[in-house]
């Protein structure tokens, strides 16, 4: 390929990409210097096989990811979407709704389950992800709060943070100790219809292994260089955020909560992360 030609195929690819005409026909341009390709044609790096008999020891947790950490702002910010950048549950309403590559699941009659055992289907999620609300507002002309039915959407302002299920294995032909996430479930503040708080409550819950296929292609945000910007997944696996276990398995199935109250939930929480640490510290203690 001579320079000159070379010179004229990059200056074509150039200008389809600086200007081009949008479905609405509102002409846009080229947000950047360069067209970013990387990360959204990136190929999910499948798990290595695991194989029961190689599972020496293996250990169930439940942790909860909370958006107000500066260290997990990655997962929250941008709120509203940017040419190229978009937060968590942005990507999950993608993969669920638009592309529905990804399955929603209930958490069931008890609100609770988190074993993928109830889909749903898309008008399901779209009722879910439009709730009715109903609210009291005061009439101008009577002075009286009257009830008024609006669809209140569910934005991403609205997650406060993610609940995520994972194991813990120590693979003894590899001799690796690694974690590999289950489930992750959005978590949004449930309200009374006096609009008093009244607490929490899960979306849905999503399978991650499926999540990585959409995971994978959509930029998280690096403060310290824009030009290596990694993926959802990627953080995910790089365990770049920051969680407190709410329940780890147990005779009773129960949760930290049920057994422990305030600072002594956050003792209990970190004894179990400090426990792991000291397993996998003595494993390699020559």
């Amino acid at each position: 390929m001579t320079s000159k030609f070379r010179f004229l195929l990059v200056a074509f690819i150039m200008v389809l990409g600086i200007k081009s005409q949008a479905q609405d026909g509102v002409q846009t341009v080229l947000d950047g210097a360069y067209i970013r390709e990387h990360n959204p044609t990136r190929k999910v790096i499948p798990y290595p096989s695991l194989r029961e008999a190689d599972v020496m020891w293996s250990r169930r947790l439940w942790q909860v990811i909370d958006l107000k950490q500066k260290i997990n702002h990655p997962l929250y910010f941008p709120i509203d979407e940017i040419v190229g950048r978009k937060c968590l549950f942005d990507v999950i309403k993608i993969g669920v709704m638009e592309e529905e590559s990804i399955t929603a699941y209930s958490t069931g009659p008890s609100r609770t389950d988190d074993e993928f055992r109830y889909p749903m289907d898309k008008a399901e999620i779209d009722t879910l992800l439009n709730p009715t609300v109903t609210r009291y507002v005061e009439n101008p002309e009577t002075g009286e709060k009257e009830p008024k039915t609006t669809s209140e959407p569910i934005k991403a302002s609205d997650v406060v943070s993610y609940k995520i299920k994972e194991d813990w294995i120590f693979d003894k032909q590899r001799s690796e100790r690694y974690v590999r996430i289950i489930g992750i479930a959005p978590i949004i503040n449930s309200y009374a219809e006096s609009g008093e708080l009244k607490g929490t409550k899960e979306l849905f819950w999503l399978y991650y292994p499926e999540c990585r296929y959409v995971f994978n292609n959509f930029d998280v945000f690096n403060p310290h260089n824009n030009a290596t910007q990694m993926t959802f997944d990627q953080l995910f696996q790089r365990r770049q955020f920051m969680g407190y276990v709410i329940k780890e398995d147990n005779v009773y199935n129960r949760k930290i909560d049920e057994y422990a109250k305030g600072i002594d939930a956050l003792l209990e929480s970190e004894r179990i992360k400090e426990d792991l640490f000291i397993l996998e510290h003595d494993l390699w203690n020559f």
